[in-house]
């Protein structure tokens, strides 16, 4: 009995929706590169429950005509190529007549479309890859597609979709990254709670309209072009590298890229000029022959593969430094200048070495002081002064020790002082040394991690973590303590949010006003700090409020599920004031601070995970040590 079928189309454009299509965000970006190849000059998207339950996208193009618009929704129909070779020549975003296919297997979905020597316009309706109708309209020129429902009849699919906050998150940075790569058209976007519209203009116009806070004042241009590549787009000066939120964009062809060699060359060029914890942004956009390039990787179309890879990363990364280097971002030395001399810290001369050696000391009498004797001849009586000749036709070296004795003695003086000096205050903060350490013999590898012993074997400890642990808990007690009152500022501070931001900020305004923060809005996306709760300072509260609405948008982390949002929120106000403070890897600690550390740590409910699930020690236990070394 044959057991091999033909899948229906159905079947196979649901399986084929599975890879093209992963959440709104994904129909949203295969039907604006849809109207950017149609010749549009104006493409506007309206969004209703995140995408769930409404898609539009209404373009100016050159719209379809009635055979047009039945094939579109056919599998593997395209007007961007005829045959294989057309491959080598790609100009147009979309190639694979996947998209409206995968689309229409897993939505019901709404299509008019006009040409403009056409007075009439095309209406087609289709409900999970069935046609419903297909009638004339009337209707402007271009193309108006509504997807509704999207996943209504794959369940499974629906269940695992983000909350409206976090697909409406994933929905904004796919239209930043289409806004950019398309600066040369009109777009806009109505989410249904904040409306955005980009007139068309330069990329660095693009990019001061997305993301505003005159990002454009913090760029380096970059423009190099070769018979291998043409590059052109900004980085952003050393100064203002960022600790989260950096903003990486890579252009390929018109087209928006992930590409590790190249984001790994163009960060690369910024060592020795930023802090290890910090990322620059960058916009570049790369052109080169369509033959050298294969954008036919990954049916989202983000990966590529360049034939002449080497040589075009060599040119980015000279542009790059060539950039930094043109607008004196790199540190420089001035010839010009008078030599400064280097004065000695502290007043005065330097002191002397604390050595000790008595006025009538000499090194080659052996019998004048006991005291410089070897161990084994202190008790023994003094001899008389040996000749050099003759220690050296002794063949004796054991009288040469009493420059060690010497050495030992003045060594040991150090480590006393050292064991009588104070430790150093402040160098951690919010580690109290009355806490005494359980463990002792302490040492630190490689300034990261903090290496001890229990009875169950050795411990590494990651000493960021493990701060960062000590003061959350400490923290979050603080904020659960407190009153739910504010304090007025005298000079509210302004602050401006992004898009994502601003979404952030009305999922969690109201939670902020419990815990005693008053943001009061200005105008676009400009708010005010007109209040914050009494246990933080001033100055503080713009990076508090910036680190809260970042930790929103990251619902991944398991320090915000709680039944409670404002307990929610205390919980993440806490882990911001920690990560704010908490040490960095890299931070040589005195054994002192890795006892008290350790200690804190261990003195806690739950010491071995941070606040978001990471492990903070791992013990190697004697059997695991016996393994390595077998």
């Amino acid at each position: 009995m044959d057991v091999i079928r033909l899948l229906p189309d159905s079947v196979a454009n649901q399986i084929a929706a599975g890879e093209v299509i992963q959440r709104p965000a994904s129909v949203i970006k295969e039907l604006v590169e849809n109207a950017a190849d149609a010749g549009a000059s104006d493409i506007r998207i309206f969004i209703k429950d995140a995408g769930k339950t409404l898609i539009q996208v209404v373009d100016n193009g050159r719209g379809m005509t009635e055979t047009d618009a039945r094939m579109a929704f056919e599998r593997h129909a395209t007007s961007k190529i005829r045959n294989a070779e057309d491959l080598f020549t790609l100009h147009t975003m979309g190639f694979r007549g996947e998209a409206l296919p995968s689309i229409c297997a897993i939505s019901q979905v709404e299509l008019r479309t006009r040409t403009e020597d056409s007075q009439m316009g095309t209406r087609i309706v289709i409900n999970g890859s069935r046609v419903e109708s297909q009638e004339p309209c009337v209707c402007e020129k271009g193309t108006v597609i509504s997807v509704r429902n999207l996943f209504y009849n794959l369940p499974a699919r629906r269940k695992f979709l983000k909350s409206d906050a976090g697909e409406l998150g994933h929905i904004m940075r796919e239209f930043e990254r289409m806004a950019l790569v398309n600066n040369h058209l009109r777009i806009s976007i109505d989410t249904g709670s904040r409306a955005i519209d980009l007139r068309p203009g330069t990329m660095l116009q693009r990019i001061n309209d997305i993301w505003k806070n005159n990002l454009n004042m913090q760029l380096i241009p970059i423009a190099v072009d070769t018979d291998l590549v043409k590059i052109q787009g900004y980085v952003s000066r050393p100064e203002f590298a960022r600790r989260r939120n950096a903003l990486w964009h890579l252009i390929a062809n018109g087209r928006h890229i992930n590409h590790l060699k190249m984001h790994k060359v163009i960060t690369g060029c910024f060592e020795n000029l930023i802090a290890t914890d910090t990322q620059p942004c960058y916009f570049v956009k790369i052109e080169v022959d369509p033959a050298e390039i294969d954008i036919n990787i990954h049916p989202s179309k983000n990966e590529v593969k360049l034939e002449r890879e080497k040589e075009i990363l060599s040119i980015l990364g000279a542009s790059v430094k060539a950039a930094l280097g043109k607008f004196a971002a790199t540190p420089q030395i001035d010839f010009d200048t008078d030599l400064v001399p280097v004065q000695p810290t502290g007043s005065g001369a330097p002191e002397n070495p604390g050595i000790e050696v008595p006025s009538d000391y000499n090194p080659f009498d052996f019998g004048t002081d006991p005291g410089f004797l070897p161990a084994e001849e202190a008790g023994s009586q003094s001899r008389p002064f040996a000749p050099y000749s003759e220690i050296r036709s002794s063949g004796s070296r054991s009288n040469v020790r009493n420059w060690d004795t010497l050495y030992n003695r003045f060594m040991n003086r150090q480590e006393e002082a050292a064991r009588d000096q104070e430790p150093v205050e402040g160098v951690l903060p919010a580690i109290e040394d009355s806490v005494p350490p359980p463990l002792k013999e302490c040492f630190q590898y490689a300034d990261k991690y903090i290496v001890t012993t229990t009875r169950r074997g050795v411990m590494v400890i990651d000493q960021h973590r493990a701060h960062l642990k000590i003061l959350f808990e400490d923290c979050l007690r603080s904020v659960r303590r407190m009153e739910v009152t504010s304090q007025r500022v005298l000079f509210p501070e302004t602050i401006a949010l992004d898009p994502e931001q601003q979404d952030a900020l009305a999922r969690v305004q109201t939670e902020l006003s419990a815990i005693g923060f008053s943001l009061e809005y200005e105008e676009e996306n400009r708010w005010s700090i007109a209040a914050v709760p009494t246990m933080i300072s001033q100055s503080d509260a713009r990076e508090t409020v910036m680190r809260i609405l970042e930790s929103v948008r990251e619902e991944s982390d398991s320090y915000g599920t709680t039944d409670d949002p404002v307990d929610g929120l205390m919980r993440r106000m806490a882990l911001v004031m920690a990560r704010s403070a908490a040490i960095v890897r890299g931070r040589r600690l005195s054994p002192q601070e890795m006892e008290t550390l350790v200690g804190q740590l261990m003195s806690l409910t739950d010491p071995s995970l941070t606040p978001n699930g990471k492990r903070i020690f791992t013990i190697l236990d004697e059997d695991r040590l016996k393994a390595l070394l077998d």
